[in-house]
C-alpha cells in the first residue's frame, strides 16, 4: 500500500501540487517494520498538513516563507496519536501562509489544483490535503479548521470533511487552544466510515487539556449510518442574514432535505436568527488577533521577527489589524460571539441537525483571492465571506459540523452539503451521514486528475482505507 501510495504521489502530485515534502524513505521503513497489528488504520498510507501536528525532525514551515529551514522537535499529541492508530505519515500537505484564507496558494510553494478542473482552487486551508485524498494518493489525511479549513475544500473537492466539537481532538503539547477555540483538528476522507475510525483513534484529552468530552457510550464508526430515531432537521437556502446563495448550492440543500425527508426525518425550512453583521464583525477582529498571535508564535520559533518583505500582504495586514486591536476590543468581540453562540444552542434545543450549503458558490478560479499590498484586509474577508458564508459560525459556537459530497454541477463539479449538530453531537452527524451516504453515494465518483482517471497502478490498494 505505501508503494502503491508512493507511485501514485510521484505520478500525480506534479499536476496538483498537493504534497509539499515527501518522507518517503521514512515511511517505508516504517511499513517494513510494521508487523502484524490490530491498529485501526495498521500500514494505511497517510499525509500531514503542515500546520499544528508537528511531526519531529520533519520541516514545519506553515505555507510561510518566513518559516522556510524550520524543523520540528517534537510530535504533536495528534501526531502520536496517528502513529498509534497505524498511519504511515508519506509527507506534508500545502496550505496557505498560516491557514489564512479559502483558497491553497502560499508564495513559498505556489498553488494546490483541483483535480476536477486543474484551473479552480482546492479551497483551504486544508487544499493540499483535500486534493491529494480527491485524487487517490492516500484514503485519507490530516486537515484542521478554524473558520471552514476543513469543510471548504471538502466541499471544493467532492470529499467528507466533518470539524468535530471543540476540545474533541488534542492540540497539544505545544497549545492549549488555537485562535482562541476556533480552531478543530480531524482530517479529510472519501467516506464517512473512515472518518468516524479517525475520530476513534484520535479523540480525548491530552495532559494538561483545558477542556474536553467524555468517551461516547459507543464508537463513532458504530455510530455511523445507525440512528435509533428521526430526527427533527431544520434547513435553509440562504446565508444566515438571509442573502440568496448560488442556484447550484441551494438545489444542494434542497436535495439534502428531500433525502433527509425520505428517510423518515420532520424536515422544516429554519435557520438561527442571528445577525450576520455582528458574526462577521467580531469573528474577523478575532481572527485578526489570532494571526497576530501566529505571526508572533513564527518569530520565537524563528528566534527574530520578520519583515514585511517575508511575510503575504494578507497575513501582514491581518497581523497588523491585530496588533491594534486592544485588549478590551478583543474581549468584547469574544462576549459579542458567545451571546450568539447561547441564541445557536437555543436553536438546537428544538432540532437535531442543521442543513446549510457549505459554501455560497461552486469553487472558484485560482487566484480569486489574491490581497494586493495596502489592501485593507477587511475588505478582502468580506470578499472570501461571501465565497464562505456559512462555516465560520461552527467555529465560533465549537459545534460539530460535517460538509458531504451530494450534489454535482451540470459540468462535474462537487458541491457540498453542511449538517450541523448540537455540541458534543457528532455521532447524530455521523448517524445522518451514513444514511445519506447511502441513499445517495458519491464513491463511484472520481476526478479526470486521480488514480481511476489516470488509470494508475495500484488503485485499489492506494486509495481504499
Amino acid at each position: 500500500m505505501v508503494r502503491a501510495a508512493i507511485d501514485n504521489i510521484e505520478a500525480l502530485n506534479p499536476k496538483i501540487n498537493a504534497v509539499i515534502h515527501r518522507m518517503f524513505d521514512e515511511g517505508l521503513e516504517t511499513a517494513r517494520r510494521a508487523g502484524t497489528s490490530s491498529a485501526p488504520f495498521h500500514g494505511v498510507p497517510f499525509l500531514l498538513k503542515d500546520l499544528l501536528a508537528e511531526y519531529a525532525g520533519q520541516p514545519y514551515r506553515a505555507g510561510s516563507r518566513f518559516l522556510d529551514g524550520n524543523v520540528s522537535t517534537q510530535d504533536a499529541e495528534l501526531t502520536r496519536r496517528y502513529k498509534a492508530a497505524g498511519l504511515i505519515t508519506l509527507g506534508k500537505t500545502n496550505l496557505p501562509e498560516m491557514a489564512v484564507g479559502p483558497a491553497t496558494e502560499p508564495l513559498l510553494f505556489g498553488a494546490t489544483r483541483n483535480p476536477w478542473n486543474a484551473e479552480l482552487s482546492t479551497g483551504g486551508s486544508s487544499g493540499g490535503a483535500a486534493a491529494a485524498v480527491a485524487a487517490g494518493l492516500v484514503p485519507l489525511a490530516h486537515a484542521n479548521d478554524g473558520g471552514g479549513s476543513i469543510r471548504i475544500p471538502a466541499s471544493c473537492c467532492g470529499l467528507v470533511g466533518l470539524k468535530p466539537s471543540r476540545g474533541r481532538n488534542p492540540v497539544g503539547p505545544r497549545y492549549g487552544q488555537v485562535w482562541g477555540g476556533l480552531v478543530a483538528e480531524h482530517v479529510v476522507s472519501r467516506s464517512v466510515r473512515d472518518s468516524a475510525a479517525a475520530l476513534d483513534a484520535t479523540h480525548g484529552p491530552d495532559v494538561g487539556a483545558p477542556y474536553w468530552f467524555e468517551n461516547p457510550p459507543t464508537t463513532f464508526l458504530e455510530a455511523t449510518g445507525r440512528l435509533d430515531r428521526s430526527l427533527k432537521i431544520a434547513f435553509t437556502e440562504q446565508t444566515y442574514g438571509g442573502e440568496a446563495v448560488h442556484e447550484e448550492c441551494r438545489a444542494a440543500v434542497r436535495l439534502a432535505a428531500t433525502l433527509c425527508e425520505s428517510l423518515g426525518h420532520r424536515v422544516v425550512e429554519s435557520r438561527p436568527s442571528i445577525d450576520e453583521d455582528v458574526l462577521f464583525d467580531n469573528f474577523t477582529r478575532m481572527l485578526a488577533v489570532a494571526v497576530a498571535a501566529s505571526v508572533r508564535d513564527a518569530a520565537r520559533l524563528k528566534g527574530r521577527e520578520p519583515t514585511e518583505r517575508e511575510i503575504e500582504p494578507l497575513v501582514w495586514l491581518m497581523a497588523q489589524r491585530g496588533e491594534k486591536i486592544s485588549g478590551g476590543e478583543y474581549l468584547t468581540a469574544v462576549q459579542d460571539l458567545q451571546e450568539l453562540s447561547r441564541r445557536v444552542a437555543q436553536f438546537h434545543e428544538d432540532v437535531d441537525v442543521m442543513l446549510t450549503p457549505t459554501l455560497g458558490r461552486p469553487p472558484v478560479p485560482i487566484g480569486a483571492f489574491v490581497t494586493a499590498p495596502g489592501a485593507d484586509p477587511f475588505e478582502t474577508r468580506r470578499r472570501m465571506w461571501s465565497f464562505a458564508p456559512f462555516p465560520q459560525l461552527q467555529n465560533v459556537t465549537g459545534q460539530p459540523a460535517i460538509s458531504l459530497p451530494l450534489h454535482w454541477t451540470s459540468d462535474g463539479l462537487p458541491i457540498g452539503v453542511q449538517a450541523v449538530a448540537g455540541l458534543g453531537e457528532e455521532r447524530t452527524l455521523f448517524g445522518l451521514a451514513g444514511q445519506l451516504e447511502a441513499e445517495a453515494p458519491w464513491a463511484h465518483r472520481w476526478p479526470p486528475i486521480s488514480v481511476v482517471g489516470e488509470g494508475l497502478r495500484g488503485t485499489r490498494t492506494a486509495s481504499s482505507a
